[in-house]
């Protein structure tokens, strides 16, 4: 990727960490956790996305969120392939089922998901 080409798919991943972290900054509810869930949903979504993106760039496909774990992993743009495994079983589990006893484990997890995302955003950012 060019130096200094932002991306607006980059942009769109930055704001949805900006809006996952202000959900996370709030007083813990019922309606801010499942608030800071969804966005933590989202937000996944954009991160491997835009790896799929940097991997076409590269010549690479990277087709489902698995396969872009893989890539990003393989390419050195995420370091820690269990911590970004265990987001994906959380974002697959949020996003397919409810349970509040679920919905109450992942949100404990949130924080560190959304610095893991925050630092792949910057690995991301260094590259375009």
């Amino acid at each position: 990727m060019s130096a200094g080409n932002r991306r607006p798919w980059l942009a769109s991943l930055d704001a949805g960490l900006a809006r996952l972290e202000a959900a996370l900054a709030q007083e813990k509810t019922e309606w801010t956790r499942d608030s800071a869930i969804q966005r933590f949903e989202f937000t996944f979504e954009l991160a491997w996305k835009a790896v799929a993106r940097c991997a076409r760039e590269e010549g690479l496909e990277a087709l489902s969120p698995r396969e872009a774990l893989r890539t990003a992993l393989r390419l050195g743009w995420i370091g820690d392939d269990d911590a970004w495994l265990r987001m994906l079983d959380d974002r697959n589990r949020t996003a397919h089922t409810y349970n509040e006893a679920t919905a109450e484990e992942i949100y404990g997890r949130l924080p560190a998901h959304a610095a893991a995302l925050r630092g792949h955003h910057r690995r991301l950012s260094a590259l375009s």
